[in-house]
């Protein structure tokens, strides 16, 4: 556990979970769901394509990024199992194309769960559900939102016990997300849009929460950005839309009072949001600790549980208490 204002931490589990949080605290969950949205494809000179999908488009087209890039053009088609792919033109480091069928439909008939690089071995059948969250039902990722992974039912009805709400929200992780930094500056860095929605249940139980003095715990960082997107709006309001918005130190959280988010790597957005909140210096000194201890990092490495700094939250927000 990671305490931006008091500038500690401690080693904890994630069983303890409910102890470390309070009755009347709000979990908010990322509800979306991996997609199989891996898919090998041939040239017509037999040379090997693999697709990752980015996005659906509409209709049959969508938002891919390919491997071998460099060895295409606009105008080829690709072969594959579910039949030819168009390839319509760059779109950045993206390449939209045109599919047999629509997208979703697509890659759930013909694709494959894009397991992380370092899981060195084919995916599985079963990888389709073991890659999601015990709650995850909304189709559109191509990665876990990797915070929800530590969550089983036992831990849900724990909190359940010790009366720590649940609601949900969405954000479709893209392949963007885990992109390194590529500028010198911060502020030149740009990210990729994912498609997120924050409903209006969402912002009822958040409203209850806050009026009966409970604090918005985001698990995960992308829960973070989704309602720290939404509360950009002028007035905050129920919203489905894409974000680009790139946390980094200086921002200031108007929704978020605590996170609970996985260890990430150097040079990561993911990173940069994780030291936003909880202070660089302090977020440093917790991953060297963390690296002496042999912390797992990745997508099924160990996670922490952070609460922000002072310089982190808006006047008027709310605080974070004693845990």
């Amino acid at each position: 556990m990671l305490d931006g204002r008091a500038g500690r931490w401690r080693d904890a589990h994630v069983r303890e979970l409910p102890q470390l949080l309070a009755p009347g605290d709000l979990l908010v969950l990322n509800d979306t769901r991996v997609l199989p949205a891996r898919l090998a494809a041939r040239k017509l000179t037999g040379g090997r394509v693999e697709l990752l999908l980015e996005r659906a488009l509409s209709e049959r087209r969508a938002l891919v990024q390919l491997r071998d890039s460099k060895a295409v053009r606009a105008g080829q088609a690709l072969q594959s199992v579910g039949g030819p792919i168009e390839l319509l033109g760059r779109q950045g480091e993206f390449w939209e194309v045109e599919l047999p069928e629509p997208a979703m439909q697509f890659f759930e008939r013909h694709g494959e769960v894009p397991l992380p690089p370092y899981i060195e071995r084919p995916a599985q059948p079963s990888d389709r559900e073991r890659y999601q969250s015990v709650w995850a039902r909304v189709p559109g990722a191509v990665a876990a939102p990797t915070a929800s992974l530590h969550f089983d039912e036992q831990l849900l009805r724990d909190c359940e016990a010790r009366a720590i709400g649940r609601t949900y929200v969405t954000l479709h992780v893209g392949a963007g997300t885990f992109q390194p930094l590529r500028t010198e500056a911060l502020r030149d860095h740009v990210m990729h849009p994912e498609h997120y929605r924050v409903g209006p249940a969402a912002l009822a139980a958040i409203a209850r929460a806050r009026a009966a003095g409970g604090r918005v715990i985001a698990v995960g960082t992308t829960v973070a950005r989704a309602l720290e997107s939404a509360a950009l709006l002028s007035p905050p309001a129920a919203v489905e839309a894409d974000t680009r918005l790139f946390i980094r130190p200086g921002f200031r959280f108007r929704a978020v009072d605590g996170l609970l988010t996985n260890f990430h790597l150097p040079q990561s957005t993911l990173l940069m949001l994780v030291a936003a909140f909880a202070g660089r210096p302090l977020v440093l000194q917790a991953y060297a600790h963390a690296v002496r201890e042999r912390y797992r990092f990745y997508s099924y490495g160990d996670a922490m549980l952070v609460w922000p700094s002072a310089q982190a939250r808006v006047q008027g927000s709310a605080g974070h208490g004693d845990a």
